[in-house]
């Protein structure tokens, strides 16, 4: 047996969460089973909890996009019991029972070896939404960015992608802006590196289709017209990697920037990313990871927390990243 978040649906289509004791048995297919030590809430974990986002593809449904533990059973000669492990996407939490559980029986080709560098909570503390704010850096690198072409903007800079983005790019030796709706989270984002603070009311209004050339690279999570604006004031062969959608999945926006200024607009999928590329973001992570500002992120919360937290962090009463302790 063991505690897992249920999401729930009755006959008439209301949803229910619950931390329910669960027997093993009920676990799906695979070909390994995974003692969880630690998981995370995210931003996706929320909408399937709350119902606000339909995310959930099939009930019940243990929801957890990412999980971090130990191997204990395995039909994987590669992937021995007693291997430290951590997933990210591949449906997990959506179309398969996730990480917000004691344990998970997943696919070993979904499951990447932890650096040694990481502990399992710190692992979580980075989680998918660290690990895509890696995938945003390693894209932006292959556009040709380096510290030397101009300042670097993140938006949605106090959420999870954009706390680790922050921290990354600060580390890499980036001039980073940080836009948020959160004022008073300035000495938060100065501490993780962030050079200056921009409210997100400066980008939130449509602009021109052309503003005034002054980013070299972004990472934006917001889409909409915060993505537009970003485009607009981008440097000449600028590049921005977009990764998500939390003020829009729209995007009104021009031409003008590509084909004026060349500037080059990477989408970044962090769900089905190819294997290969998973290991060298973790591996990145565990070389540029700063333990003190990764710490400082992380508000730590009990798996019976769950469903509370998950209305806040859509409320935008939660910052940087959110782990769960696994009894």
């Amino acid at each position: 047996m063991f505690d897992a978040v249920m999401i729930e649906k009755s006959e008439d289509g209301a949803q229910t969460v619950h931390v329910r004791s669960v027997e093993d048995a009920r676990l799906p297919d695979g070909d390994v089973t995974v003692r969880v030590e630690w998981s995370t809430l995210n931003y996706k974990d929320a909408l399937a909890i709350t119902g606000r986002g339909p995310i959930v593809r099939q009930f019940p449904m243990v929801p957890g996009i990412d999980f971090a533990g130990v191997v204990e059973l395995s039909a994987r000669a590669d992937i021995p019991p007693g291997t430290r492990v951590v997933l990210n996407g591949w449906g997990v939490g959506e179309r398969w029972w996730g990480g917000l559980a004691g344990r998970a029986r997943v696919k070993g080709d979904w499951l990447v070896q932890l650096p040694e560098a990481f502990t399992t909570r710190q692992a979580m503390a980075i989680g998918t939404a660290g690990y895509t704010a890696m995938l945003c850096v390693m894209a932006l690198e292959r556009q040709g960015l380096t510290p030397e072409r101009g300042p670097v903007l993140v938006t949605g800079a106090s959420g999870g992608v954009g706390s680790v983005a922050v921290m990354l790019l600060a580390r890499l030796g980036y001039h980073v802006a940080a836009v948020t709706g959160r004022p008073e989270e300035e000495d938060y984002l100065r501490a993780l590196g962030a050079a200056e603070i921009l409210p997100r009311s400066g980008f939130s209004t449509p602009g021109r289709p052309l503003e005034k050339a002054h980013w070299a690279g972004a990472v934006d999570v917001a889409g909409g017209v915060v993505l537009a604006n970003v485009c607009a004031a981008m440097l000449p062969n600028g590049a921005v990697t977009a990764c998500g959608l939390a003020a829009d999945m729209a995007f009104p926006a021009t031409v003008a920037p590509f084909i004026l200024r060349g500037v080059t607009l990477v989408g970044i999928d962090s769900v089905m990313c190819p294997r290969p590329q998973r290991i060298e973001a973790w591996r990145r992570l565990a070389e540029l990871t700063d333990p003190t500002r990764l710490e400082s992120m992380v508000t730590e919360i009990a798996l019976a927390d769950v469903p509370q937290a998950a209305a806040a962090l859509l409320d935008g009463r939660m910052r940087g990243r959110i782990v769960v302790r696994i009894p």
